[in-house]
């Protein structure tokens, strides 16, 4: 897959390698898809894999390993090097594989970047709305190059809240209960199937805040990394013995934590 990435210069800096990185995988699946695919469950008929997803996430992989010899890589689908700089590449090729199998426009590709640690910087591409995404520590989001206006603070009861809780989870008492307490205080409630895609649209202003139980880092960190960057906050707090992470406009944040907790 390094063939699709050969033109990327050696001294590309990190933003515009996250940005081509997350296009060409995107746009990769994209043409697969059109050539025809067959999806394999994971864990459920809902959490799938396909071929595109394995060959988009080979193409970062490749890059990476040629372009930052160093940095560590972590993928969903299995793409792992240790680091040696103390920075690590998160992988997902294909976010929301489930909407992509079914042609449906909300899924994209993410990257995030993290050193010691710590996501500095998050990268998107929604091929089906040609939408690129970029932010982080040092980065104030944009959105295909434009700066995103900074999120203004607004509380839970006057904005959409983006959520999933797989229907196999609803009898547990102890995800649905504080579930239920965050979305019953929202404005209204939407499930998109895309976490980095969820997140970026909270970086956008388009949704006011999203939370989600047992979210792994591909899920979590591409889109986290934006919402900071737009001047929103990302954190992830335990309920219940449940690790919960929540994004978006401050007071909605923390109106959403203080729901989760007090179920």
């Amino acid at each position: 897959m390094d063939t699709l990435t050969a033109d990327i210069p050696a001294d590309v800096d990190d933003v515009t390698l996250a940005l081509e990185l997350t296009r060409r995988a995107a746009r990769l699946a994209t043409r697969m898809r059109a050539e025809g695919l067959e999806g394999a469950r994971k864990t459920s008929i809902t959490d799938v894999v396909t071929a595109a997803d394995h060959a988009a996430e080979e193409l970062v992989e490749s890059a990476l390993l040629r372009l930052r010899p160093q940095d560590g890589i972590v993928g969903e689908e299995g793409a792992e090097a240790e680091s040696r700089s103390g920075r690590t590449w998160v992988i997902d090729p294909v976010d929301g594989t489930y909407n992509f199998l079914a042609g449906l426009a909300t899924w994209c590709s993410a990257l995030a970047l993290t050193q010691e640690g710590e996501v500095v910087l998050g990268a998107v591409h929604q091929d089906a709305v040609d939408e690129s995404w970029v932010g982080g520590r040092d980065l104030p989001a944009r959105l295909n190059g434009t700066g995103l206006v900074p999120l203004a603070d607004l509380p839970l009861a006057e904005v959409c809240l983006a959520t999933y809780l797989h229907p196999t989870l609803l009898p547990d008492d102890d995800l649905r209960g504080p579930w239920l307490a965050a979305v019953s205080q929202a404005a209204t409630v939407r499930m998109f199937g895309s976490a980095s895609c969820d997140l970026a649209a909270v970086a956008a202003g388009r949704v006011g805040v999203w939370a989600q139980q047992a979210v792994a880092d591909w899920d979590w960190l591409p889109g986290a990394a934006l919402v900071r960057a737009a001047g929103g906050h990302a954190e992830q707090v335990e309920v219940r013995g449940r690790a919960w992470s929540v994004a978006g406009r401050p007071t909605a944040v923390d109106e959403v934590v203080a729901a989760l907790r007090s179920a």
